[in-house]
């Protein structure tokens, strides 16, 4: 694939997309009816083995290169007073990945995965939004192809984060945006607003809707306007992720409402998608409402960095482990219920 030259080239990408593997789901089907143990009776467990089987095209799947992709952005948004924390902070987080000190690392070791962190121009932020687009339509596409280009086809599965102080309030916007309710149904505390910097933040949400309202119906058009470059390089990762076959798991509100557009776009583009987790970011249960998602855990988690996800990698090592490592009745000569 080239580089995306226009939204009309995008639109085209995010339309033509291909479905998993059929047999390879029915393999793995067959084989944990034979497994020693109630049909069904390790639940989700089963249903995300068939997942990754379905996008791997193999069963069983395996799960031997795990890749946590993290990418940050910053927002010039912020300048409205919408985030607890200074702008710098991001640049400041991401020296701390570098170095090894952030949650995502620990959890990236502990579940066997490669943490690659991009930064996307974090010293250029994004345009304010409600003053004029965030993006215009090539800084949006750069950022879209920084995340379809970053995705390695080698990959088994990939695990899609992020960083960016102000960035729940773009994800609220693109929500608002995409799914109608406006600021106060979609915004949150974020990294730990008080409820006058809420009501700050809904308020600009809805300023932000009102200036691009022209834009509305059009799902990449919201994804450049009211987004950030972050959330524009999740996008571009989870369609890569399609194209190649790739499953993916998404971390929380941001990285979900970043991919949101998609399925606005085209019904059943997220079906290679699993929810991590369910984040304690309010606007995040309703948007996997919208999206028809549901998460694999509910961990109160808000973190970001693609932390959820991660832990939520260690469930599906268990699952395939259980697939893979248990005997049949035959192979453990236990009877198996009569037929």
């Amino acid at each position: 694939m080239t580089r995306f030259a226009s939204l009309a080239d995008l639109r085209t990408a995010c339309l033509d997309l291909p479905d998993g593997d059929h047999e390879a789901t029915a393999a793995v089907a067959r084989r944990e009816e034979a497994l020693t143990k109630p049909p069904r009776s390790l639940g989700r467990l089963e249903e995300v083995v068939a997942w990754l089987a379905h996008w791997q095209g193999r069963s069983p799947p395996r799960l031997n290169n795990i890749e946590i992709l993290v990418f940050a952005g910053n927002h010039g948004v912020t300048a409205k007073g919408v985030s607890a924390y200074p702008p710098e902070v991001t640049a400041q987080m991401v020296n701390n990945f570098a170095s090894g000190g952030a949650a995502i690392n620990q959890l990236a070791h502990v579940a066997g995965a490669e943490l690659r962190v991009v930064a996307l121009s974090l010293e250029t932020p994004t345009a304010d939004f409600t003053e004029s687009p965030a993006m215009d339509e090539p800084e949006f596409l750069d950022a879209v192809w920084s995340g379809y280009d970053a995705l390695s086809p080698e990959a088994d599965l990939v695990v899609l984060g992020e960083m960016g102080i102000g960035n729940t309030t773009a994800a609220a916007a693109v929500c608002a945006a995409l799914f109608g309710g406006g600021g106060a149904r979609f915004a949150g505390h974020g990294t730990g607003l008080d409820e006058t910097g809420l009501k700050r933040k809904e308020a600009v949400i809805d300023r932000a809707l009102s200036r691009h309202q022209d834009l509305l119906d059009d799902p990449l058009q919201v994804a450049a306007a009211l987004g950030g470059r972050e959330l524009a390089a999740i996008l571009g990762a989870c369609l890569a992720g399609r194209q190649a076959r790739i499953p993916v798991v998404l971390d929380g509100f941001v990285s979900t409402a970043a991919v949101a557009p998609l399925m606005k776009l085209r019904a059943g583009s997220l079906d290679h998608v699993l929810a991590g987790h369910l984040s304690a970011e309010s606007g995040h249960r309703l948007l996997l409402q919208e999206l028809g998602l549901r998460p694999l855990l509910d961990l109160g988690m808000r973190l970001g960095e693609g932390s959820g996800a991660a832990v939520a990698v260690l469930v599906l090592r268990a699952a395939l482990a259980c697939h893979t490592g248990m005997a049949t009745f035959a192979e453990a000569q236990v009877s198996d219920k009569p037929g």
